[in-house]
């Protein structure tokens, strides 16, 4: 009797302790798992920063960039002017109606990456150029290239700025934007930006 009893106690023992195992077990198994952004690390290369004759900015700029060229390539038939040089005024403003958008196209920059050299090709017509950071970015300059040739520069002065839409250039006559250029470094783990076109 004493051996049927110690079995009994030894089954009732060994069924207890693997009763919370999969208990537990199930509980893992009904786990949701959060589905993060993804980032596409791409290799970091270096080049000299190269600026044409004529530059308006006279401050000292980044020595070494990583370029990333433009997925659309314009060329511009005209020969290049640059305009005077405008202090960026740092405005958020609302993305404009889904309509008025003419073009848009983004690029996530890495804090490892340091200053990123960023080309979009835009080949479109429209009257305002906007800026939408998710993250945190220091802004150094835009180049904004028209179609007549015309180059206008847009100075950030380094500033640092955070998740938003910010104006970037009013041309309300209407222009032909062929090129945006836009040097910015993440001051976040990781940074999108991304240029829109508006009519």
């Amino acid at each position: 009797m004493k051996r049927v009893t110690l079995s009994l106690f030894s089954f009732a023992l060994v069924l207890a302790t693997l009763v919370p195992l999969e208990s537990t077990a199930g509980q893992q198994r009904r786990v949701a798992v959060r589905h993060a952004r993804v980032v596409v690390r791409r290799p970091v290369v270096r080049t000299r920063l190269v600026v044409r004759n004529g530059y308006p900015i006279r401050r000292v700029l980044p020595a070494t960039v990583v370029v990333r060229p433009a997925r659309r390539v314009v060329t511009v038939g005209a020969p290049l002017v640059f305009l005077p040089s405008v202090d960026w005024s740092s405005r958020v403003v609302a993305m404009p109606a889904g309509n008025r958008l003419v073009w848009q196209d983004s690029e996530s920059i890495g804090r490892e990456e340091g200053w990123v050299d960023s080309n979009f090709g835009i080949d479109s017509e429209g009257n305002a150029l906007f800026l939408q950071i998710y993250g945190s970015a220091e802004l150094n300059f835009a180049e904004v290239t028209f179609a007549n040739g015309n180059v206008q520069v847009v100075d950030f002065n380094g500033s640092t700025h955070g998740t938003g839409v910010y104006a970037l250039l009013d041309f309300a006559d209407g222009r032909h934007v062929k090129t945006v250029r836009l040097l910015a470094k993440s001051a976040s783990n990781d940074t999108d930006l991304a240029i829109y076109l508006s009519k």
